[in-house]
């Protein structure tokens, strides 16, 4: 059969079309469209509910048990997306405007408390412009959480009301706008399935900068569990020192992280960084599959607060084999996976803490 110039041309393209996606630009775009993306939305509709919890409780139609719970549940979609740090929310400090840790010397408190004896009638732009300590979470919680502070009484909740839906419009306009980022035509869950890009020149770079924040979250739930446990001050117990510690969340926050950065590995639908290892790498895919799992059965046995365990012998040898689990976990993604894979991971936002 003769085939023409346009014939041979138009079998091209099909054959293009049909042939198999590049494996490394098939991870990246799963991940995107199947657990980043889906993170993202979720986080900024944790953070609406947040700012209409703030009026709610303000206004009297919400009480403070039901404001707690919501706070909670933002706070556990933050978690979910440390080891999904790419792109908009990696860049610009925007992290530090969610949630400020570690706080070592009470800042939270000083600079919340300063902000509303010079702020007492607090407006929008006026937290716009405060520090980012006064921003976020970390804030919202103490006002919800610390024992000082009885909202149930008008004077106090007079007091801190402003704060309250201050933060939440921060955040709702924060996530809002960094989710309009990933979505948009040419934005950053684009950028994750399409190459070249602005951002990225072939899929290799989208997967290592992938790997690079989950192993980096990893690294960062060490960091905030050993901080607690005293790791960096000669084994004394730092309890103020945990993430969350007023309102209890620091353990739901460490599980959140921990069950995210487990999406990543192994994707919606076994398409995640797990399915780049070919069959002559099964081992090493079993073994962080078996890893994976044994921190998170760890992790799940824990049934009492973070500040509680720390306070008891028992409990803290408990806290201590799940921190080197998790450091196990670490170490097997940080050196055998990415050397597996060929990814250079070099620095990261935990180096030299």
């Amino acid at each position: 059969m003769i085939r023409t110039p346009l014939a041979v041309a138009l079998l091209g393209f099909a054959l293009a079309a049909c042939s198999p996606q590049d494996p490394q630009q098939a991870t990246s775009s799963a991940l995107a469209e199947s657990v980043l993306l889906p993170a993202y939305s979720s986080w900024n509709q944790a953070n609406q509910q947040l700012a209409s919890s703030a009026q709610a409780l303000c206004n009297g139609s919400q009480d403070l048990s039901g404001a707690r719970q919501t706070l909670l549940t933002t706070i556990g979609s933050w978690a979910t997306l440390q080891p999904l740090l790419v792109g908009p929310l990696a860049e610009g400090n925007r992290a530090w405007q969610v949630q400020f840790w570690p706080d070592k010397k009470n800042l939270v408190q000083r600079q919340v408390e300063t902000l509303l004896k010079n702020k007492p009638q607090l407006g929008q732009a006026d937290l716009d412009k405060a520090s980012v300590v006064v921003q976020g979470l970390t804030a919202y919680e103490y006002v919800l959480f610390d024992a000082a502070i009885d909202l149930n009484q008008a004077p106090q909740k007079n007091r801190y009301c402003p704060l309250l839906i201050a933060i939440g419009e921060h955040q709702s306009k924060l996530s809002g706008e960094i989710l309009a980022q990933w979505q948009a035509e040419d934005g950053m869950a684009a950028q994750l399935k399409q190459f070249p890009n602005n951002r990225y020149a072939e899929a290799p770079e989208a997967v290592g900068e992938l790997l690079r924040a989950q192993v980096s979250a990893i690294d960062g739930l060490k960091k905030k569990l050993g901080t607690a446990l005293g790791r960096q001050s000669k084994g004394q117990p730092q309890p103020y020192q945990a993430e969350f510690w007023r309102s209890n969340a620091s353990l739901v926050s460490l599980a959140a992280s921990l069950a995210s950065a487990e999406r990543v590995w192994l994707g919606s639908n076994n398409d995640g960084i797990k399915a780049l290892l070919g069959s002559d790498q099964a081992e090493l895919s079993q073994r962080l599959d078996a890893q994976y799992s044994a921190t998170r059965q760890q992790l799940a046995a824990i049934q009492r607060p973070l500040g509680e365990l720390l306070g008891e012998e028992a409990g803290r040898q408990q806290l201590n084999a799940f921190y080197d689990s998790l450091d196990q976990l670490h170490r097997l993604q940080e050196s055998e996976l990415a050397k597996t894979l060929g990814i250079q991971l070099g620095f990261n936002a935990h180096d030299g803490d």
